[in-house]
C-alpha cells in the first residue's frame, strides 16, 4: 500500500484531534474506533472480507503499512474468522498513541510537551497543517449537505465518526443536530463500515459479549409467556465511564 493517500485510522484520528487543546475527543471510544478503522482499511485493500458478523482473512499478503500489517497478522493467526465485535472489544493498549506517533513521524502532527497540575508530564499533539483536517471534514460536510452517496472511504469514515461519538465534536450544539443525524444515516452506504461501526457501538453498550441469537425458525412458536429477546441498541453510543484520573499522555 503506497502512502499517496491517508488511511482511515489516520483520518479518524485527525478528525478527533482538537486544534486548540491538542487533545483528542472521545478518547476511550476512539481506541475502539481505530481498531475498527483498521478493519475497514484492510477490507478496502482486499486483505479481509466480512463473513456474516465475522471477519475473514482472504489475502494474507502484507500491505506495507506496519500498523495495518500487525493487525492483519493477528487476524491471520486466529485461523478461523473472528467476530467483529470480539476483535474490536479485545485489548488495544496503546493503539491511539501508536497512531499519534505514526502521524508525528509522517509530519502530520508535532508533539508539545507540558505538565498536568505542574507535576505530571504530558504530551499534546498539534496538527502541522490544519488544512488536512479541514479537507477531511469537508468530505463529510459534502456527503451530509448534498445527500449524494459518498465513496466507500468517506462512508466508512462517517460511520466510524458517528460510532465513536464524534458527531457533537464535529457538529456541536442545536444547530448541528440535523448534521449529526445525517452523519448517522451515512452508515448505510458502506456494508463493511456499517458492520464495524455497529460492532464499535455494541462494545460500548456492552451487548457484544455473546453472539446474537437467530430468530426462531418459521413455523415454530415461542413458549407460552416467553418474552422476545430485546434488540441491542443501535443509536448513539453510550459514553464510557471516565477513570478517576485522566491519563497524562495526550488523549
Amino acid at each position: 500500500m503506497g502512502r499517496s493517500r491517508r488511511t482511515i485510522p489516520e483520518e479518524l484520528l485527525l478528525l478527533a484531534l482538537d486544534p486548540t487543546t491538542g487533545t483528542t475527543a472521545q478518547p476511550q471510544s476512539l481506541d475502539l474506533g481505530l481498531a475498527g478503522a483498521q478493519l475497514v482499511e484492510l477490507a478496502l485493500a482486499g486483505r479481509i472480507a466480512p463473513d456474516g458478523d465475522r471477519i475473514a482473512v482472504v489475502v494474507p499478503r502484507p500491505t506495507g503499512d506496519p500498523t495495518l500489517d500487525c493487525a492483519l497478522e493477528l487476524l491471520r493467526r486466529r485461523g478461523a474468522p473472528v467476530r467483529a465485535v470480539n476483535w474490536i472489544g479485545g485489548p488495544r493498549l496503546g493503539l491511539r498513541q501508536t497512531y499519534l506517533s505514526h502521524l508525528e513521524r509522517c509530519g502530520m502532527v508535532h508533539a508539545v510537551a507540558g505538565q498536568m497540575c505542574g507535576v505530571l508530564p504530558t504530551t499534546r499533539y498539534q496538527a502541522t497543517d490544519n488544512e488536512i483536517s479541514r479537507e477531511i471534514k469537508a468530505r463529510l460536510d459534502s456527503a451530509i449537505r448534498t445527500g449524494v452517496p459518498p465513496d466507500p472511504r468517506t462512508a466508512a469514515l462517517a460511520a466510524l465518526a458517528h460510532a465513536v461519538g464524534l458527531g457533537k465534536h464535529l457538529y456541536p450544539g442545536n444547530e448541528g443536530r440535523s448534521s449529526r443525524s445525517r452523519l448517522r444515516d451515512l452508515i448505510r452506504h458502506d456494508p463493511m463500515g456499517g458492520l464495524v461501526a455497529h460492532a464499535v457501538m455494541d462494545v460500548q453498550n456492552g451487548v457484544g459479549a455473546q453472539p446474537r441469537r437467530n430468530p426462531a425458525p418459521a413455523g415454530r412458536q415461542a413458549a407460552p409467556g416467553a418474552r422476545p429477546a430485546p434488540e441491542p441498541a443501535r443509536g448513539v453510543p453510550m459514553q464510557p465511564r471516565r477513570g478517576a484520573m485522566a491519563r497524562a499522555v495526550a488523549h
